[in-house]
Parts: structure tokens; C-alpha cells; sequence
């Protein structure tokens, strides 16, 4: 009995091989059945440099931007308004403010100034009038003491009474001589202080004309540099109707009215996260790309990296690093804001065999690729030396190699 079980023992595990024989070469055919029978979605391997990057998305921001200002002017209301995102060269006007009511003062002041010169000329001629007849009169005034000393000089030839009257006549005129002078002194001063008064009002007059001037010269603001305008927000009328400015507008001098970003500044500002952080610095080399324009590809260097991560304002909460990197031919077309992202460059592999991402497999735990040959595909063990987001650096096929975009032996039969 014993000889005999054995034997069934052994009879059954050589028909189990057997079986398992029997359907790995069943699976065996229907595999190359399929292979035969089916055209798979394949690519190209390409030997050449390869550059291993690290891809971040961001936006293009401008180093350098031009803030206007509306100028320190009461009264102001937009009469005119550049157009918003046309592009506008240094010199032209950007803005122009109403200013009917500043001109109308500006007739008013010119008015008292035209007055105020009035008074002051006639002020002045009326004191050269007034220095002259001083100047008489106190000619008049020392002929008569002079007068006077000759008769008193006469003393020993008259009487004593008539020589005592000219003493006497001598005392008079020098008294009034004396008040003459007193009298020419004050009226120099009260014709210096008249004179002094009116040019003083003369100067606040032409000082207010002046000002005037200034601020209807202030109503255009000129472009500082070249560029497109871009209209900052009205909170004027609250936050629920704020609007970009707009022709009409009252607003306040100081109020910040628009920006102009300097296009020559043009730099992709991009989040980095931290796990990539370590590998990134200041000067490798980056393709910028952006989303409304895809047939560009600008190049550029790393300038900045935050040195800090920083808590985003998505949901759920991210924290990143944010690197710039300076445009190095920034296109015309480009704009502030646009989003997009750049690849910056870590590092370059000569001479390596680049396959798409989606073409690489795992079997039995090693990387493979499936080599597509007259409709065969066949599988081939490789080394990955490099990965990308959407390519892969490896080694162990041949170079212009077709291989397959999906897992073979995972694809069925199509129905």
C-alpha cells in the first residue's frame, strides 16, 4: 500500500508540473498572440545631452515698476486716461486732470498781482516826489540859517537891538533846519517801510501766481519710462464698488493711481519645494516658459532664492521656497503677471539615451522598457541614470530604439 501511494504521490506532482508547464506556455502564446496582433502607441529613445532639471510654476513679475501718483493738488477730477495695457513711451502723456477751476484762479491772482505791481510803482514814484520837496525844503532851510549867520555877523556895524534880533533869527532857522532834518529822515523811512510793505505783497502775489502755474502744469503726468499702464483700484466709494480709475474720477493728491512695469526687468518668480531646495543655486542656467505663449522658451539664470520657506495662501496650506530667475531676452509680448514656470538645470549627462516617462516599466522589480520589433515587443532590462518630469535618462538599449508607451504584458486583447 505504501508502494502504491507513493507512486500516486508522484503521479500527481508530475501532472501538476505538467499543468503549470502547460499554462505558462498557453500564457506564453496568448502574450505573443497579442504581440502579434496588436499595435501599441510607441517612442523613439534619442541619444544626446541630457539636462536634468528641476520644474517649478510660477509668474512673471517685474523687478522695477514706476508708481503714478496723482499730484498735491486740491480739487482734482481725471479729464483724460491713457489706455490700459497699450504700450506707452517715455514722455507721453498718461493722465490728464480737469483744470478749468485752477486756471480761473489762476486770472484771479494774476489780477492781484497786476494790482499789487500798481502800488508798489506808484508808491515808488510817490516817494521820489516826496524826496525831492525834502530835499528843497531843506535846501530852503539851510539858506535861511546861512542867511541868518551873515546878519549876525553884522553886529558891529548895526545897533544892539537889530543884532540881538538876528541872534535871535539865527536860533529859529537853525532850530528849523534842524526839524527839517528830522523831517526828511522820517519820511525816507516811511517811504522805505510803504515801499517795503508793498513788495512784500507784490512777492506773495507772484508766489500765489507762481503756484498756480505749478499746479496746472502738474494736471498731465508724463510716462517716466516706457511701458503699458496698468490702473491701481478706487476704494473711494468703498470696497463692495471699487473700480480701476476712470475718466471722472475725483481723487486726492498723493493717491496712488496706476503703476508702469518696467519690461526690461521681466523675471519668472517660481515655488520651489523644499525637498528640491538643497539642489538649486544662484546662477544654473533655466528655460522659462510660459502658458499664453508656448512656442517660447527664454532663457535665463537663477539671481535670487528666498532664504526662508513661506506659507502659501492655498488650500490646503503649503510651505515653499521661491527662486527668480532673470529673463535674459524677455519677448515684447510678455506681460507681468502671466503665469508659467521654469526648469532650471542641475545637471548635464552627455551622450544619454532619453525615453519618455511613460515608458518605463517595473518587472521583478528592475526597470525595464518593452523594445517594439516588427510588431514583437520584447522586454529589456535598463539603468536609469537621470529622471525628469516627463523624461527619463537610461543606459542598456541602443540608441533610436522604438519602445512602447504602455505595459505589454498588462494589455489585453481589443474588443
Amino acid at each position: 500500500m505504501s508502494r502504491r501511494g507513493g507512486r500516486l504521490r508522484s503521479g500527481a506532482i508530475t501532472l501538476a508540473v505538467l499543468l503549470v508547464i502547460g499554462g505558462g506556455a498557453t500564457g506564453i502564446y496568448r502574450l505573443r498572440q497579442v504581440q502579434a496582433s496588436e499595435t501599441f502607441p510607441v517612442a523613439q529613445a534619442k541619444k544626446g545631452e541630457f539636462l536634468v532639471i528641476i520644474r517649478s510654476r510660477g509668474e512673471l513679475r517685474a523687478l522695477r515698476s514706476v508708481m503714478i501718483y496723482a499730484p498735491i493738488v486740491p480739487q482734482l477730477r481725471i479729464a483724460w486716461l491713457a489706455p490700459a495695457g497699450e504700450m506707452i513711451h517715455q514722455g507721453e502723456t498718461l493722465v490728464k486732470f480737469d483744470s478749468s477751476a485752477s486756471e480761473q484762479q489762476l486770472q484771479q491772482k494774476e489780477a492781484v498781482l497786476r494790482q499789487a505791481q500798481a502800488a508798489l510803482e506808484q508808491a515808488i514814484a510817490q516817494s521820489r516826489i516826496n524826496a525831492e520837496q525834502d530835499k528843497s525844503d531843506l535846501e530852503d532851510a539851510r539858506y535861511t540859517v546861512e542867511k541868518a549867520k551873515l546878519e549876525v555877523s553884522k553886529q558891529e556895524i548895526v545897533g544892539q537891538i537889530q543884532a540881538e534880533e538876528s541872534k535871535v533869527d539865527l536860533a529859529l532857522a537853525e532850530q528849523h533846519l534842524k526839524v527839517q532834518d528830522a523831517t526828511v529822515a522820517l519820511h525816507a523811512a516811511a517811504d522805505r517801510s510803504k515801499e517795503g510793505s508793498l513788495r512784500r505783497q507784490l512777492a506773495a502775489a507772484q508766489l500765489d501766481v507762481d503756484v498756480t502755474n505749478q499746479r496746472i502744469a502738474q494736471m498731465q503726468i508724463k510716462a517716466p519710462i516706457s511701458g503699458f499702464l496698468v490702473l491701481n483700484t478706487n476704494y473711494s466709494q468703498g470696497w463692495i464698488d471699487a473700480k480701476p480709475f476712470k475718466v471722472g474720477d475725483s481723487v486726492f493728491g498723493g493717491m496712488s493711481l496706476a503703476e508702469i512695469p518696467d519690461l526690461a526687468t521681466l523675471q519668472m518668480e517660481g515655488k520651489i519645494e523644499e525637498t528640491d531646495r538643497g539642489r538649486i543655486a544662484v546662477g544654473q542656467p533655466t528655460r522659462v516658459h510660459v502658458d499664453s505663449l508656448p512656442e517660447l522658451n527664454i532663457p535665463g539664470k537663477v539671481g535670487q532664492i528666498s532664504p526662508l520657506a513661506e506659507q502659501s495662501f492655498e488650500w490646503p496650506p503649503t510651505r515653499s521656497f521661491k527662486a527668480w530667475a532673470p529673463l535674459l531676452h524677455p519677448d515684447p509680448r510678455l506681460r507681468p503677471g502671466m503665469n508659467g514656470g521654469m526648469d532650471i538645470v542641475i545637471n548635464r549627462i552627455p551622450e544619454a539615451i532619453s525615453i519618455p516617462s511613460k515608458a518605463l516599466f517595473t518587472r521583478a522589480a528592475r526597470p525595464v522598457v518593452y523594445l517594439a520589433d516588427g510588431g514583437h515587443y520584447k522586454p529589456a532590462e535598463v539603468q536609469v541614470l537621470a529622471r525628469n518630469p516627463d523624461e527619463i535618462a537610461i543606459s542598456g538599449i541602443p540608441a533610436n530604439s522604438m519602445v512602447a508607451l504602455v505595459d505589454v504584458e498588462k494589455q489585453g486583447p481589443k474588443k
